[in-house]
């Protein structure tokens, strides 16, 4: 079965794990690029590396970042006057930087990506959403605009955001092979991201969401349990920018894109008109739960 996967967060990644261990899926993982930065002179792409570190086994323990890393470059680091509140591992600089260095040879992101996942032996299909700069912002009570990372990293996520935007998505491209992957698909997959700031981003490149609005089985997969997310702030986002509590909330932000929307047995009794709703465990944590959930999940469609 073919399977493209939208993907942004920790959640998206573990749902890739759990699809991508099932030998009937024929899987691509479409992963957001608004997080990406460029930081101590590198250029940082969160949501790719994670996916990739979650296929790999390697992630660390938080769902991002490499298992058992060590931080002797940040400690070193914080002795000279730079702010070092975004901590990379060294195992994750080694990553940061052969992409850097292979983006200043002109490579293209997905050709890095596809190193990169190559060399921790995984063998799904990860492509960039675009290869061309979109960047998320949001907007503070106070009126002013940041970067996706001050608001997540250096700001903790703490801030109620008005409105979100992507720098550059109007005129950015799909990246090689999402366009193939989204059309080839059997079944086209949102993963349990946050919608405004792993989804939206991937949407707001136009081909990209052209390709999305024409699919006919769009599978949504609920970010939230007993209506507040398990990792980040996907709930008070969605409400701080006026969208219904819980998952009507989830449905809603997705503007009828879903045919298909799967939530946990807790919110059961949660009302979402126009779309057909699937009840399932939403565990994704482990490998044995995400691949439990992926075959429960293909198994009801």
């Amino acid at each position: 079965m073919r399977t493209a996967l939208l993907s942004g967060g920790v959640g998206g990644a573990r749902l890739a794990r759990g699809l991508a261990a099932l030998p009937e899926v024929d899987l691509s993982v479409i992963v957001n690029v608004g997080d990406d930065a460029e930081i101590y002179g590198l250029y940082v792409s969160p949501d790719l590396d994670t996916v990739v570190y979650t296929l790999a086994g390697a992630q660390g323990p938080q769902g991002w970042g490499v298992a058992e890393d060590t931080l002797t470059v940040m400690g070193w680091l914080a002795g000279f006057p730079i702010d070092t509140d975004f901590a990379i591992g060294d195992r994750d600089l080694a990553t940061n930087l052969f992409r850097t260095e292979r983006l200043s040879r002109g490579w293209g992101l997905a050709m890095v990506t596809e190193a990169i996942a190559s060399g921790l032996g995984v063998a799904t299909q990860v492509l960039p959403a675009s290869e061309q700069k979109v960047r998320t912002q949001v907007k503070l009570a106070d009126g002013g605009w940041i970067g996706f990372q001050e608001y997540f990293v250096t700001r903790g996520h703490r801030d109620d955001i008005e409105d979100v935007r992507f720098a550059g998505a109007d005129q950015a491209d799909a990246g090689p092979g999402v366009i193939e992957a989204i059309e080839a698909a059997d079944i086209l997959v949102i993963g349990p991201s946050n919608p405004p700031l792993s989804i939206w981003p991937v949407l707001a490149i136009p081909d990209v969401a052209r390709a999305v609005g024409a699919h006919g089985r769009t599978v949504g997969v609920s970010p939230l349990i007993g209506g507040k997310a398990l990792k980040g702030p996907a709930d008070r986002v969605l409400r701080s920018l006026g969208f219904a509590e819980g998952n009507l909330g989830v449905v809603e932000a997705y503007g009828g894109l879903l045919h298909d929307f799967f939530i946990d047995p807790i919110d059961a009794s949660d009302e979402m008109p126009g779309v057909k709703v699937h009840v399932t465990d939403l565990d994704l944590q482990t490998q044995e739960a995400a691949t439990r959930f992926a075959r429960q999940m293909l198994e009801a469609l």
